[in-house]
């Protein structure tokens, strides 16, 4: 395997794993706070919306380069 599949397929792997522990510790969170239904909804909005950028990122670069013609 050449190094940059590999790097390739680690960054998804380890990355992916550790928005899912973010996604937990968002979680394990608003359950200690008891923050209820709203507060969840409220901290997974504000803390995870940096993930989401993260994943939107990839996604919305692939549009505009396919849009635009553009090699990949």
């Amino acid at each position: 395997m050449e190094p940059e599949v590999f790097e390739k397929w680690m960054m998804i792997a380890l990355v992916g794993g550790l928005m899912a522990f973010m996604a937990f510790i968002i979680w394990d969170l608003a359950k200690k706070s008891k923050a209820g239904r709203l507060g969840t909804a409220i901290l997974f909005l504000g803390l995870g919306l940096c993930l989401f950028a993260f994943l939107a990122k990839p996604i919305i670069g692939y549009i505009i380069e396919v849009s635009q013609g553009i090699p990949h």
